[in-house]
């Protein structure tokens, strides 16, 4: 089990630091795409996607404040979620390029890992 959360969460977090890189250097072209957010809003997004991918790998591999890791995941898995509801009003064709469909996946996938990682955790007396 431990070896598919490591798995999970790296592909996560690889596909959250390009998706967040995107929406805050790129935020004029999503802007013009997608106007359910300002500017402001696709930068925001995006750093917070950044510093969660980040989150999801380095406290657990450095053993380093563990907690951070279910709890970067959870926030991810809110924010992820959240997203998808404003891709629904936008846009319900369920084809791989909706950022809908994706928006579910990695939200599913960052509850797996909040919840596995926590599970998993090891108790401190």
């Amino acid at each position: 089990m431990n070896v598919l959360l490591w798995a999970v969460q790296i592909a996560l977090a690889v596909l959250y630091l390009s998706g967040g890189a995107y929406k805050a250097f790129k935020f004029d072209e999503l802007a013009k795409q997608m106007r359910a957010l300002s500017r402001g809003g696709w930068r925001v997004l995006g750093v917070l996607e950044m510093l969660g991918g980040v989150l999801l790998v380095v406290p657990a591999a450095a053993n380093w404040m563990p907690l951070l890791t279910p709890l970067a995941a959870a926030v991810l898995t809110i924010e992820t979620l959240g997203l998808a509801g404003v891709y629904a009003r936008t846009s319900l064709k369920w084809t791989a390029a909706n950022p809908l469909v994706w928006s579910v996946v990695m939200g599913l996938g960052v509850a797996f890992v909040a919840y596995g990682r926590y599970a998993l955790r090891p108790l401190v007396s």
